[in-house]
C-alpha cells in the first residue's frame, strides 16, 4: 500500500497542536497505558486500519509492557481468558462506540453501567476520548492509505 500524501507534515500545525492537547488530556485521565493501547487496538481492528493496529501493538501495548498473548488476542477478547473485567468493559465500550455506522445500536445502558462499575468519570472520559481519537486517526489513515509500520513524525 502506498500513502496518497507525499508529505503529511505540511498540514496545518494547529491540527497537530490540538491532537497533542487531546493526547495530553487522555494521559492525564489516569488510565493504565496498557488499557488505552488495547482500546486503540480493538477500534483499529474494527476499522481495518493497519497503521493503527501496528502502532497499537508496537508503539502502545509493547511499550507499556503488555504481552504478545494479550495483544494478539484482542480481536477475540470475549473468548480469551487474558483480560480483567475492567478491560472487558472498556473493550465493549470501544466496540460499541466504534460501530455506530449502519444503524448499529451503539453504547447500550448495559455497557455504560459496566464501564461505570469499573472506572471513575475521569477515567471514562479518557477512555472515551481515546476511542474517539482512534476513530479519527483510523479514518484519516484509511483515506490516505497510510501503510503499517510508518510513522506520523
Amino acid at each position: 500500500m502506498q500513502n496518497r500524501l507525499k508529505n503529511k507534515n505540511t498540514n496545518n500545525p494547529d491540527v497537530w497542536k490540538a491532537v497533542g492537547h487531546l493526547q495530553k488530556a487522555i494521559a492525564a485521565g489516569g488510565v493504565d497505558p496498557k488499557l488505552l493501547a488495547l482500546v486503540h487496538l480493538r477500534a483499529s481492528q474494527i476499522n481495518s486500519c493497519s497503521a493503527c493496529v501496528y502502532a497499537s501493538v508496537a508503539g502502545g501495548g509493547k511499550k507499556a509492557g503488555d504481552t504478545d498473548e494479550r495483544l494478539h488476542n484482542v480481536a477475540a477478547w470475549r473468548a480469551a481468558p487474558f483480560y480483567t473485567d475492567a478491560e472487558r468493559a472498556a473493550l465493549a465500550l470501544a466496540e460499541a462506540a466504534t460501530r455506530l455506522q449502519d444503524g448499529a445500536e451503539g453504547v447500550t445502558d448495559e455497557i455504560w453501567e459496566e464501564v461505570n462499575a469499573h472506572f471513575t468519570e475521569e477515567r471514562i472520559g479518557a477512555i472515551n476520548l481515546e476511542i474517539a481519537l482512534t476513530n479519527f486517526f483510523n479514518r484519516i489513515n484509511r483515506t490516505i492509505k497510510e501503510p503499517a509500520g510508518q510513522t506520523w513524525g
